[in-house]
């Protein structure tokens, strides 16, 4: 495929600015859309064009989409808890539609859409599960999870009935460095490094450095098949040895003590009423407590094969989590 402009929304974001780290790399000249609240800590040295606006902005997202060739649109609010579900709502759905309805409006040629694996269902017997069930927006759990089942279907249906040029690349969990805000799981990184972790619940989950999912989505707009979903995954960890391997990187014990949910819970409607009140982000929650009794365990298979996606081990992304963590002073 020739190498062309490319407009990346997200791009302040720990998945978006290793985007445009691997969109430079690989030769295609970057434009982003950041509004002028984010920080731009992630973009700081980047040969990049910057436009201003919001996503939910039909005339910013067309001023930054002027002369584009290709858009990623990576930009999406990832969190497990919410006050109010509202914001999340207009960003992951309605800035999606946004950017979407622009790119066909303006004759984009390719677009690549970062979804997540919170849109494809787990399989009943726990093994491995891959693109080909998509999970229904009434069996998502939280707000999150609903917002981009919403989203990914809404794309979907465009590609099918007005022709939207796009590929749907599935991110598992990401790990590394950048982790800026932190995610979900950069939180438990640094809990776990300072020692605040003694105990876990029996859960696993898919390990990926970021580096690699920015990679995918490269590949996949050079090489993914309009309409198809692929799956940006690592290694399927259970969370005591992600726990333990965090404790080796700093020199601590591994945790040793595994909870029974069910005490868990009283506490979760606690921090979740703390944190409705402080509008601080609980760490633990009802929904990842419901989330945690599944192992959310993935397969690459697809975007292997297809793509020549290849994750490295998820221990390198958990060092270079680590070591990110260290040099910006998230773990003193």
């Amino acid at each position: 495929m020739t190498v062309g402009r490319v407009l990346v929304t997200g791009a302040t974001g720990f998945v978006g600015s290793a985007v445009v780290r691997a969109l430079i790399s690989a030769g295609y000249p970057a434009r982003v859309l950041v509004r002028a609240s984010s920080p731009q800590t992630n973009l700081a040295g980047l040969d990049v064009e910057t436009i201003d606006g919001d996503i939910c902005d039909a005339d910013a997202v067309a001023r930054a989409m002027a002369g584009v060739r290709y858009v990623v649109h990576a930009a999406a609010d990832y969190r497990l808890w919410v006050r109010d579900p509202g914001p999340m709502l207009r960003t992951n759905v309605t800035g999606t539609r946004t950017v979407m309805e622009a790119a066909l409006r303006m004759g984009v040629e390719r677009i690549v859409y970062t979804s997540s694996v919170a849109t494809l269902a787990l399989r009943p017997d726990g093994q491995a599960a891959d693109e080909t069930a998509p999970l229904a927006e009434t069996a998502a759990v939280g707000a999150y999870k609903r917002s981009k089942v919403i989203a990914e279907r809404m794309v979907t249906t465009m590609i099918m009935r007005d022709a939207l040029p796009a590929v749907i690349v599935n991110p598992s969990t990401p790990i590394g460095p950048r982790d800026i805000k932190p995610t979900p799981t950069g939180r438990i990184i640094v809990e776990a490094a300072r020692g605040r972790m003694p105990a876990f619940v029996d859960t696993g989950l898919n390990l990926v450095h970021v580096d690699d999912v920015a990679a995918g989505h490269v590949a996949a707009l050079a090489r993914g098949k309009i309409g198809e979903r692929y799956i940006l995954g690592g290694d399927n960890v259970l969370l005591a040895d992600m726990l333990r391997d965090i404790a080796l990187l700093v020199g601590r014990r591994p945790p040793r003590l595994k909870l029974w949910r069910g005490p868990l819970y009283p506490i979760a409607v606690m921090a979740q009423t703390i944190a409705t009140i402080t509008g601080r982000e609980p760490f633990l929650t009802l929904d990842g407590l419901r989330m945690s009794k599944r192992y959310m365990f993935f397969t690459s298979a697809k975007a292997k094969r297809e793509l020549g996606f290849v994750a490295r081990p998820y221990t390198e992304g958990l060092r270079d989590a680590v070591a990110w963590f260290r040099g910006a002073g998230y773990l003193q």
